[in-house]
């Protein structure tokens, strides 16, 4: 058998010896997820087909894009979930429980080799579990639900091999901005990409969940990274079920393989209104910023509290700067408070707020920037107006660059100020 780690997963869950690129494939999914932006199609879709849902059980109903609510119709479409939720004894994560795919692996819903789907691009984040993880429509759930089964088309693999290992400082979104950076904005549409590699391997979880959920940004249909007793360690800590790992064939066909020396990365910052306009953070040290904020579903988790609260320990963010932190989950806040990061970071000057999305996607309006100010932040997308004004700037960089651009007032290599060449293996 020849096959790339989504070939042999999208086999497995369809009954079949082998599957190839291109082929249509009716698979069995092992769990499912809609949060609340896509909850409404889901209902309207149960309702208007009137069928059992013997699935529900296996589905996750997530209320964090707008939570809390700004509006009175989004209340009551959170009132529905509740509703639908018991009745049909679907799993529920309530509003400040967390981001979708920051809870679905913390619930143990999910492990190696699993087929999960999710009514957002970004559940591409379940690779980091050696998972093929998808994005889907809220009607597609809705079938999901009904039948267990999902159709999709087999994607052709691209193969990403990261050797030597990320420098003190750098981090796995440098790795993925660069990435964008070279293969522009949807630049591996429909692809599933494989990370391998020594610097996959020294990444902690949650780097690895970085890696594989910026993968939405380049179109990847997948973003797999290889099982190793990291990834299983983290899984039985967090009551997964059995680890069923894939790894790809010696012989899988790819459409394209690439080599990068990590080692020779430095920390990189998207510029305003465009996630693949990349340049190293040394290019634009002195731009000015106004905001920062930290968190997502992207750079949301523990390690990316200490990296900032590295940096910003004693000290205080630059006069007229604010900054924001919103935790990925409700377990991630609290495990930052047992730190002494939630502390550290609010003496800095800095907010927190409840997990959740609204503030990166601009929901929740608790992020408007004035005109001309400019934002840096860890999200994974800075179009023009997506914080509720066409007039401001959004730049992206990892939590380390946006805790030493806060500190200075300018954007700035973290490498350069005092704990901001904080590592992981630290902890």
């Amino acid at each position: 058998m020849s096959a790339t780690m989504a070939e042999k997963i999208l086999a497995r869950r369809s009954g079949q010896t082998e599957v190839h690129a291109g082929d249509i494939v009716v698979a069995q999914v092992d769990y499912a997820m809609v949060h609340d932006a896509r909850a409404p199609n889901a209902i309207r879709m149960v309702e208007k087909m009137d069928a059992k849902l013997p699935f529900a059980s296996k589905t996750a109903w997530v209320l964090d894009h707008y939570s809390p609510p700004p509006t009175l119709e989004a209340a009551q479409g959170h009132s529905a979930m509740r509703r639908f939720a018991k009745e049909h004894g679907s799993q529920l994560y309530d509003i400040g429980d967390g981001i979708c795919h920051q809870v679905l692996p913390e619930g143990g819903h999910l492990t190696c080799g699993d087929l999960v789907v999710g009514t957002d691009t970004h559940s591409v984040t379940y690779g980091a579990f050696n998972a093929f993880g998808t994005g889907i429509e809220g009607t597609d759930v809705s079938a999901v639900m009904a039948t267990g089964k999902v159709w999709l088309r087999v994607p052709e693999s691209v193969r990403v091999t990261l050797n030597g290992r990320l420098q003190p400082g750098v981090w796995a979104k440098d790795l993925t901005l660069y990435m964008l950076g070279r293969f522009g904005a949807e630049g591996l549409n429909y692809r599933a990409i494989e990370y391998v590699g020594s610097a996959v391997s020294a990444m902690e979880i949650d780097d690895r969940m970085t890696l594989a959920n910026h993968a939405a940004e380049l179109g990847a249909k997948a973003a797999l990274l290889e099982a190793d007793d990291k990834t299983f360690a983290w899984l039985a800590a967090h009551g997964a079920r059995p680890p069923q790992p894939v790894f790809a064939d010696a012989d899988a066909v790819y459409a394209d393989r690439l080599n990068i020396d990590a080692s020779q990365l430095a920390p990189q910052v998207a510029r305003k209104h465009a996630v693949d306009d990349v340049v190293a953070a040394q290019e634009v040290i002195g731009q000015k910023i106004n905001f920062a904020l930290i968190g997502t579903c992207t750079n949301g988790r523990l390690d990316d509290m200490r990296q900032a609260a590295a940096i910003l320990k004693g000290r205080r963010l630059a006069s007229g700067v604010r900054m924001i932190i919103t935790p990925a989950s409700r377990q991630i806040y609290l495990a930052a408070l047992r730190e002494g990061l939630i502390e550290t970071l609010t003496e800095a000057g800095a907010s927190v707020e409840a997990a959740g999305c609204g503030t990166c996607v601009g929901i929740t309006n608790h992020l408007i920037p004035g005109d001309r100010e400019v934002v840096i932040s860890t999200a994974n997308r800075n179009f023009q107006g997506r914080l509720g004004n066409h007039e401001a700037e959004i730049w992206l960089g990892s939590a380390a660059t946006v805790a030493a651009s806060a500190l200075t007032g300018r954007i700035t290599d973290p490498r350069t100020v005092e704990g901001g060449q904080w590592e992981a293996s630290h902890v």
